[in-house]
């Protein structure tokens, strides 16, 4: 894996300061962060409380995730890895029946599907190692938030919805979530003050407000209560990790990415590198889009058999990530035919609307891309008494039966299998782009999709495009298994689906659209930054100035 350096020369400061995050109040929060004399770093821990609060089907401190981070005084990278832990007592077939089968519901619903939560101990590693201002003024926004509550909109009312029936088996958390008649009208405010206390606790006294104490205690009898395995080692050992990011270099565009246990910066490295061995400039955008096609296919291949926490298996990065490799791999593409998945290499066998992300500038030239999830839409859909805190569903995205596929369609190896103190597999992708004269920051939710939407993402940006552009880009994607084209309502065109086809690719198109990007582009050359917020969701993107008496 390519090392993370310090950038060469020096660098101009942004004009503005710019937030872009999937809701208004997230995105006010990191402001009034920025505002009050933080930096980006302060400011995406305000930001990604407050999507706790606000946006609990998709992120919250009972969940992970990954904060990929640029300090501008010395170039430094790197990407803080607060992904879950499976707890000491999980076993690689705790989710098989009794003749092995899986049982999807054990995964995916109910404590037993939880595994311990990192955002707390992230969001204390970037007020102790990167923020200017206190943790508690960086998390007051979000206090406030949880205390006042927020209205019922849409995309609230639609995910609450979707998991209400089995919101209603846990009375602690359908009484959060959808109200006194189990079901969250819309215009409905709804309260925490649960949650309140806990993030007031976890101000005032850090990583052991969380992890020990009375909510520590609160969080082990709920889950043991509720059929779970969680001990208080289990969250007294929780740690976080700083990861080096993976660097792509491609069409001229340095590419910063986050590496294992993301899986999506290595599978867009493989794919990148495939595409660097065909000319697509030369090529009509129906034969282009057919190759990139069939590097996501080959990449999503190698991501079900190498990938996995690094911490536990080894991972042949120097393989997948060399440009022979991917010579290799591109000389069996056909122009014009489809490779059927079968045809490839088998897969050695031995033995995520639900997700978040934002990214953040600030007038230093600090920048973050965070990506959050509780995995499912509103996670395990389990609240220990007392706590508020919404536990994630992570354990779900461990391959708990080789080549069994998880909730997502993603299937995996010995190299994703349930071990405990392991990290489970994720696409979460959060992304730095470089060239001379122009910075990206993106990524997006979307389950096994992220990568392949950041891949998009990056080739709008490749050509010349803005913010703007990279958000709407209509998405389309494939991930090796099923053998299949998929893509948004109204992703591909009647002469594009028609296309593919003859070129032999099977297509299934989503009933809805997919994604929720946020992006910043700072263009150095005209001090120039500007920022937007996928349409698809509710989110909202902020340039703004700071005034320099704020800047600490």
């Amino acid at each position: 894996m390519q090392m993370a350096v310090a950038a060469l020369g020096s660098v101009p400061a942004p004009p503005q300061a710019a937030i872009a995050s999937a809701h208004p109040a997230a995105t006010s929060a990191g402001r009034e962060i920025l505002e009050a004399g933080g930096n980006a770093f302060d400011a995406a821990i305000a930001v990604a409380a407050a999507l706790a609060v606000v946006e609990p089907y998709s992120s919250g401190i009972g969940g992970g995730g990954f904060f990929l981070l640029h300090r501008a005084a010395d170039g430094h990278e790197t990407m803080i890895d607060a992904r879950e832990k499976a707890p000491a007592a999980a076993t690689v077939d705790m989710y098989l029946d009794e003749r092995g089968e899986f049982v999807r519901e054990r995964s995916l619903n109910g404590p037993l599907s939880s595994a311990i939560p990192g955002t707390p101990a992230g969001l204390v590693h970037l007020a102790d190692h990167y923020g200017r201002l206190s943790l508690k003024e960086s998390l007051e926004p979000a206090i406030r938030l949880a205390t006042n509550g927020f209205i019922v909109k849409a995309r609230y009312h639609r995910m609450a919805r979707f998991r209400q029936s089995a919101m209603v088996v846990y009375p602690s958390t359908a009484a959060i979530f959808l109200g006194d008649d189990n079901h969250a009208e819309l215009g409905e405010v709804i309260k925490q003050p649960d949650l309140a206390n806990t993030l007031r606790l976890l101000a005032e006294q850090g990583t052991a407000g969380f992890y020990r104490g009375e909510i520590g205690y609160r969080l082990i009898a709920g889950v043991r209560a509720h059929g779970g395995i969680w001990t208080q080692k289990d969250l007294n050992d929780y740690e976080v990790v700083e990861r080096e990011p993976v660097i792509i270099n491609y069409g001229g565009i340095r590419i910063v990415t986050a590496p294992p246990p993301s899986s999506g910066g290595v599978a867009m490295a493989e794919a990148f590198n495939i595409l660097s061995q065909f000319d697509l400039g030369a090529m009509t955008p129906n034969t282009r889009r057919h190759i990139v096609i069939e590097a996501m296919r080959r990449a999503y291949r190698d991501r079900a058999e190498y990938l996995g926490d690094p911490d536990h298996v080894e991972i042949p990065l120097a393989q997948l990530l060399s440009v022979d490799y991917a010579k290799f791999l591109a000389g069996d593409i056909s122009i014009d035919h489809a490779t059927p998945s079968e045809a490839l290499r088998p897969i050695g066998v031995s033995k995520g609307e639900d997700t978040t992300h934002f990214s953040v500038l600030d007038t230093q030239g600090n920048r973050v891309a965070a990506t959050l999830s509780v995995n499912y839409p509103f996670g395990a859909v389990f609240v220990p008494d007392g706590t508020g805190v919404l536990l994630n569903n992570e354990m779900d995205d461990f391959s708990a039966r080789p080549m069994t596929p998880n909730a997502y369609g993603l299937v995996g190896v010995d190299a994703n299998a349930i071990a405990p103190g392991k990290r489970p597999l994720s696409s979460m992708t959060p992304t730095f782009l470089e060239t001379g004269n122009r910075v990206g920051i993106l990524g997006t939710p979307g389950g096994s999709r992220i990568i392949s939407m950041v891949m998009i993402g990056i080739l709008d940006f490749a050509s010349g495009n803005k913010p703007e552009s990279w958000v709407r880009a209509k998405r389309y994607h494939h991930q090796y298994l099923p053998d299949e084209v998929q893509f948004e309502l109204g992703g591909l065109t009647k002469d594009e689906q028609l296309d593919l086809r003859q070129r032999g690719h099977r297509l299934r198109e989503n009933n809805r659209n997919y994604g929720n990007m946020h992006a910043i582009l700072w263009r150095q050359s005209k001090g120039e930054v500007s920022a937007a917020s996928d349409p698809r969701g509710e989110g909202s993107a902020d340039v703004f100035d700071v005034s320099i008496a704020h800047q600490r």
